[in-house]
């Protein structure tokens, strides 16, 4: 009888810890199906490692609360609940143009000297927490991100949070609409950068409109007054 001799691959696939590609996304699929992933638009999906919010990780948000919300807009839609602490300056009328369910939506907005105590409570409770995070000292940080880890919630940081899985962060944008001196606003050009830590390791950049002429986030390349070369593309360099 001729032995079978299994392929590397094969006998490497079967160790513990080690997937193949096609196991990574199948398993990837099964996330999304099981809800370990919150949705988000599809213009973002690209700059997240599993193309959406993992439940248990901690993303930072830099130079735009626009962001945040967009990022809200789609798992407060397909049914989550999410907090928003410590953001008195937070406009419903625009988390509701971006497409937040505010029915959804939990406001703390001026917590004080409490608010350590009630994130933790909110990542108890919802499935996404966003925190301004100016006032958040280092060691409460990483405490708060572990607590969302165990619990697994999504923790929304505005602004720097120490160990954050992924990190995006918006350049400065240019508004178009207004012709001949006069009209209204349509869409506001940005440039989203994410890196972070594992899959997120490598930086990644997208050209949105945030917002878009629906009033949403949606990709540059897809607008209508866009230049053909707007793109999502992975950074040269790190």
């Amino acid at each position: 009888m001729t032995a079978v001799v299994e392929p590397p691959v094969a006998r490497l696939a079967a160790l513990p810890g080690v997937s193949t590609a096609s196991r990574v996304a199948a398993q990837a699929d099964q996330a999304r199906v099981t809800g370990r992933v919150l949705p988000v638009a599809p213009a973002l999906a690209g700059l997240l490692p599993a193309a959406g919010l993992r439940r248990g990780s901690t993303v930072a948000v830099h130079g735009a609360t626009s962001l945040v919300l967009a990022l809200l807009a789609e798992a407060t839609a397909a049914g989550s609940w999410a907090a928003v602490v410590g953001m008195p300056s937070l406009g419903l009328a625009a988390a509701a143009e971006y497409g937040v369910d505010l029915a959804r939506v939990a406001l703390v907005p001026r917590p004080g000297p409490e608010l350590p105590a009630v994130v933790a409570a909110l990542l108890d409770g919802v499935d996404v927490v966003a925190v301004h995070s100016e006032t958040v000292q280092a060691a409460v940080a990483r405490r708060l991100s572990a607590r969302a880890r165990h619990r697994g919630t999504v923790l929304l940081a505005s602004g720097a949070w120490p160990g954050a899985d992924v990190e995006l962060s918006c350049s400065p944008s240019s508004w178009s609409g207004p012709s001949d001196g006069y009209g209204h606003l349509r869409e506001r050009r940005v440039v989203v950068r994410a890196r972070g830590r594992g899959a997120a390791a490598r930086p990644v950049s997208a050209q949105l409109c945030l917002p878009g002429p629906s009033g949403k986030v949606t990709s540059a390349a897809t607008s209508t007054s866009a230049a053909p070369n707007l793109a999502l593309h992975k950074e040269a360099t790190a």
